[in-house]
């Protein structure tokens, strides 16, 4: 997520870079001798509009069967200056809604197939002003939480709005709120980076009198739907899938503390486990970690994921479904830096805990997370696109996880310091509609926020009793605690096979060169 920032940044600059080019030129000097090498994308400025293929996580979402399914949102709720003026924010909502096509997305159903179309700019835009400054400060906090509440049950998938922003008043001497709910279908972690940042930019330059410009808009969210149509076609996706349907074998089911029926696992049933990494260790896992076993984030996070859960389990493999950003360079004419829409890939994985010593476990995981194909977006092409009835069924009938993870990334970078914004103490209400059912037991979110690593664990109380919970968010933390101070040991380092990817070397040979090159 973060490579995908510096792109948009750099191309801001005139600075033409790709997130492969940040993770192979890994310094300055490399980056430098290589910006602008890569072919110009030349994408569409207008307002795209017209029928637009759904992409794999659209169809996992409508596969879900959700009864209430226009209420399954992301939203943000910020604090503002009392100044802050609303026909600005008005103005600056609707040049978002020109700028980022996803934003007027709508849905309807046909039988038991969904569309979608990208409709085209409407005269109305969905911004309302909410004065509560007549009210006691005791009384605004619930006012302003029930029309929140209100607001994330206000979209329509077919007719729209898919998008509702709210600026609450709440006294000429106090910051107001400002709130923005999206339909996932039309959002997801990265598109936020990209719309709060140009919400800021946008409002400045109505503040010292220009006019609204944003910078070039990159590859259409139908263009890339269209294209994974395509790839779903391809002989390169299916050659995916028999490993697809190698890696998701049968595995034990979670332990339950209650014998709740599948259904008892609902959103309204939900209750969430939180901890957290002090500022200390959180920055050691960003800076110090990495470099000792050339390791990426997830692949520490999923290896205390899997050391801590083992003794509950009572299983060396876990098979867990991991989302990723989905941005993927799957296409060379694509640049998907700038591009709002619901990107993310879920895919199944199984982590094997092949050892107990720290750093060869996390050299294990590493090379497990390594072997997926193109960052797993090819299972959901496969499973949601391919042609072949019978390919999508296969993969659909696999043995499905009961744990999900995510890594959001350094949510600090959204809110910068002389930002617009700050992060608001109340609550923007429910994103998801209690009736609807939760696909997995336990979801586990992790970010960086106020300078600390936050894990956020969401379980059933149907299900698990909370102790349970808590006390495997922190088992969770100690084994992760345990990885960072083994990484800052003087004796931990070392390589592994796909940190040199041409030589195509397997581990039993890689681990005889090593041994070779240490007795050198």
């Amino acid at each position: 997520i973060l490579s995908i920032q510096i792109v948009a940044r750099a191309q801001q600059a005139g600075l033409p870079v790709t997130p492969k080019q940040i993770f192979q030129y890994q310094s300055i000097a490399e980056l430098a001798a290589v910006v602008g090498t890569g072919s110009r994308i030349e994408a569409e400025q207008g307002v795209v509009s017209g029928a637009v293929p759904l992409t794999p996580i659209q169809g996992w979402f409508f596969e879900q069967g959700l009864p209430e399914p226009q209420h399954f949102n992301q939203a943000v709720l910020l604090e503002v200056g009392p100044e802050l003026k609303p026909v600005w924010v008005q103005q600056v909502v609707g040049q978002l809604l020109g700028q980022h096509d996803a934003l007027r997305l709508r849905f309807t159903q046909e039988g038991e197939q969904w569309r979608q179309v990208n409709a085209g700019l409407e005269e109305v835009v969905p911004f309302g002003v909410v004065d509560l400054s007549g009210l006691a400060e005791g009384r605004q906090r619930p006012a302003l939480e029930a029309v929140a509440a209100a607001q994330q049950v206000s979209l329509s998938l077919s007719s729209g709005p898919l998008v509702r922003v709210v600026w609450f008043q709440l006294g000429p001497q106090r910051p107001g709120r400002l709130l923005l709910v999206i339909h996932h279908l039309a959002v997801d972690g990265v598109s936020w980076r990209v719309l709060l940042e140009d919400f800021q930019r946008a409002y400045e330059q109505l503040s010292r009198g220009e006019v609204i410009e944003l910078p070039p808009k990159t590859t259409a969210f139908k263009e890339w739907a269209g294209r994974l149509g395509a790839y779903g076609q391809s002989a390169a996706v299916r050659e995916e899938l028999d490993y697809w349907r190698g890696v998701c074998q049968a595995v034990a089911p979670l332990p339950r503390d209650y014998p709740a029926d599948p259904a008892a696992n609902t959103v309204a049933s939900a209750a969430h486990v939180s901890v957290a990494l002090s500022e200390e260790r959180t920055q050691a896992l960003l800076q110090e970690v990495p470099p000792v076993y050339h390791t990426q984030i997830n692949d520490v996070l999923l290896t205390a994921l899997v050391q801590s859960l083992a003794p509950w389990t009572g299983q060396r493999t876990l098979l867990l479904d991991l989302e990723g950003h989905g941005r993927e360079e799957l296409f060379e004419e694509v640049d998907l830096s700038r591009t709002v829409g619901w990107f993310t890939t879920l895919f199944p994985v199984p982590l094997e805990l092949e050892t107990q010593a720290p750093g060869e476990t996390l050299k294990s995981v590493k090379e497990q997370l390594r072997a997926i194909p193109h960052g797993g977006i090819g299972y959901g092409v496969l499973r949601y696109l391919h042609p072949d009835p019978a390919v999508r069924a296969a993969l659909r009938g696999l043995p499905q996880a009961e744990v999900s993870f995510n890594y959001l990334g350094q949510l600090d970078a959204m809110l910068s310091e002389g930002s617009l914004f700050r992060s608001a103490p109340e609550s923007s209400g429910l994103p998801h509609s209690p009736r609807g059912q939760r696909p997995h037991l336990l979801d586990i979110n992790g970010f960086v926020a106020g300078g600390r690593l936050q894990l956020q664990w969401t379980y059933s109380t149907r299900v698990h009793r909370r102790a349970t919970v808590e006390h495997l968010a922190q088992g969770f933390l100690e084994a992760l605690e345990a990885l960072i101070a083994h990484c800052q040991s003087p004796e931990a380092g070392g390589f592994t096979p796909s940190d040199f990817p041409l030589a195509r070397l397997g581990a039993q040979t890689f681990n005889k060169l090593s041994v070779l090159l240490e007795r050198d």
